[in-house]
């Protein structure tokens, strides 16, 4: 069980509490009933997901045993879950809001606002929800455990005793369950009318027959526990075990999958939006509210991007003449200044690993500096690699899987190297800045590492507050002069900027406008010089996520000025009230960021 020393020393003693004026009393055991309530929660995540149990170094004592497990991915354990979502809001719910002390208001507040948007999603009974996506779609390109999964077994199962070792056969031995798991409520969903776009499909039955058909002793989560096994100096017949479960069980499910995905595709439709969907326009708005963390509209979000990306270009196209770029839109110089080979390191393994040692190269210099703007720094370690090649055609071009609590488990920024074209150097720095430091590998870990703050805090998540600071992170990297020397670095980052706000007006355009994938891709193609078919996809799989990180640094960066003026301002001073809280809802943020400037 968690320890309760902190909740029992704010308790106090029973004789103490009876000395207390009525009110304080009454704020004092409110705040005990809530942190009770959320730590019980929390305690029902940890078990009924172990591997985010694993994910945090939470399975360890009387949760040893989670480590062997997967987590449950069937109908029924779907159709729990939604019932429990309105169980734990009618719980929260109980409390007395008004009797919390400050600190406590926030915690209700923060977890409050999530408990809403999960119970609001219980009603959509095709909702799904895996790690940052909210999406009707089971399996797509981005989604479902033939993508999560072996990745996972990769990089976050630990392999460091024989017992772990033991794990991961045993987890990989559930892998067929949690395939089937998918299959089942995806074609339950489809039975709803919930289908993807044949794209999509046509996507996911790639990706899954690249699963199916890579032998598994080939595969990148068996290589894994080959080396580690050897590292750690384990013996035994564990890499034989798995090289058979996948070639056996775990490739006969991938078959189930790939028999369902060609059932759906016969009746998909082109229609990329999710408009077309039962309650579609209704699901999008709450997606919009849980990803955004605002009560913005699709329309106001659409005309906000649309004004960005006008002002953004103006910036970049100053830029661009200054270098010598003059002809053509500021979309065309782009797009030129991408394939110039100077920029671009070779398709191939060294080409991959130059461009690997560079970006971990930019990630230690910027992370020696961070001293000058933060008065807290991670002193976990972080880590860059490719995106496993099974997954990559459909997978981000960049992401960040966070570490361990204990930072036993580097923070690991990964990076698509299908085709090292789509990084020349220029776009590389930004890159980095957003998804290490100090973006979200750096964020995450301060959250992780904040003392004072209860688990339930330290864990939860919201995508505006992280990929708004994970951009803001970029901006704060171009004042610190990192593109001081570097005019085409400078051009990447405002390449980033004006990707995102291309993002506000691309996805509320297919998801409320009636765009086709075609128009969006036409879009971002005229507007940023990159049509990023993958991307358009991804906004098409997760319908509302790409309008958080634009949405997010907005909110940031004008909080940030409007507390320019209060007295005492000092920039490491903001990032405290911004961080040392953990991730909480935009409304919620600027109420604390303004209570600690008052």
């Amino acid at each position: 069980m968690i320890d309760r020393r902190r909740l029992l020393a704010s308790a106090a003693a029973g004789a103490g509490l009876a000395a207390l004026p009525h009110a304080a009393f009454a704020q004092v055991t409110e705040d005990v009933r809530l942190d009770s309530l959320l730590s019980r929660q929390f305690e029902e995540d940890l078990d009924k997901g172990p591997q985010g149990a694993t994910s945090l170094g939470l399975d360890v004592g009387d949760r040893a045993g989670l480590r062997a497990r997967l987590d449950d991915r069937s109908l029924a354990g779907a159709e729990v879950d939604r019932r429990r979502a309105r169980l734990r809001l009618a719980e929260l719910s109980t409390i007395n809001a008004d009797a919390l002390s400050a600190e406590a208001r926030l915690s209700y507040d923060i977890l409050r606002f999530q408990r809403e948007v999960a119970a609001e999603a219980a009603q959509f009974a095709w909702h799904t929800a895996d790690s940052w996506r909210r999406t009707p779609y089971v399996v797509s390109q981005i989604n479902g455990s033939y993508v999560t999964v072996p990745s996972y077994l990769d990089t976050t199962h630990p392999v460091r005793t024989a017992s772990d070792a033991d794990a991961f056969i045993e987890r990989l031995s559930q892998f067929p369950a949690a395939l089937d798991g998918d299959t089942e409520r995806s074609r339950h969903h489809a039975g709803l009318g919930v289908v993807a776009p044949d794209f999509i499909i046509d996507k996911t039955i790639q990706q899954l027959t690249a699963l199916r058909d890579q032998p598994g002793a080939d595969q990148a989560m068996v290589r894994s526990l080959a080396r580690r096994m050897g590292e750690a100096g384990l013996t035994g017949d564990h890499v034989a075990r798995a090289t058979a479960l996948v070639d056996g069980p775990v490739r006969q499910a991938l078959d189930r999958q790939i028999e369902e995905m060609r059932r759906q595709r016969a009746v998909a439709t082109h229609d990329a939006g999710i408009g077309r969907l039962p309650d579609g326009p209704a699901y999008y708005a709450l997606n919009l509210k849980a990803y955004t963390t605002t009560a913005s509209t699709a329309d106001e979000i659409h005309r906000l991007g649309l004004e960005q990306v006008a002002e953004i270009q103006s910036q970049a196209d100053a830029l661009l003449k200054a270098e010598g770029y003059s002809q053509g839109s500021v979309a065309e110089r782009m797009a030129a200044l991408r394939v110039e080979p100077r920029f671009v390191w070779p398709n191939t393994d060294e080409g991959r690993a130059g461009l690997l040692a560079f970006v971990n190269l930019e990630m230690n210099r910027i992370r020696d500096r961070m001293p000058e703007v933060f008065a807290r720094v991670p002193t976990s370690e972080f880590l860059v690699q490719r995106v496993p090649p099974a997954i990559e055609a459909g997978a981000p071009g960049g992401y960040a899987q966070g570490g361990s609590l204990d930072g036993s488990r580097p923070g690991i920024y990964f990076i698509n190297l299908k085709d090292t074209a789509d990084w020349p150097r220029w776009t590389l720095k930004t890159l980095t800045y957003h998804e290490a430091a100090p973006g979200h590998l750096f964020e995450g870990a301060l959250a992780l590492q904040s003392g004072d703050l209860p688990l339930y805090r330290k864990t939860v998540g919201f995508s505006a507050y992280g990929e708004g600071w994970a951009l803001y992170a970029e901006r704060l990297a171009d004042e610190m002069g990192f593109y001081a020397d570097d005019p085409f670095g400078r051009i990447g980052y405002l390449e980033s900027f004006l990707f995102r706000a291309c993002r506000l007006v691309v996805d509320t355009g297919l998801h409320a406008k009636g765009w086709s994938r075609e128009q969006a891709i036409r879009y971002m193609a005229e507007n940023v010089g990159d049509p990023n078919e993958p991307e358009i996809d991804r906004y098409c799989s997760a319908p509302g996520q790409a309008c958080s990180y634009k949405m997010g640094e907005i909110a940031i960066t004008s909080l940030r000025e409007d507390m320019r003026s209060r007295p005492g301002f000092d920039l490491k001073r903001f990032h405290s009230a911004v961080l040392d809280g953990g991730r909480m809802p935009l409304t919620v943020l600027e109420r604390r960021v303004r209570a600690a400037f008052a």
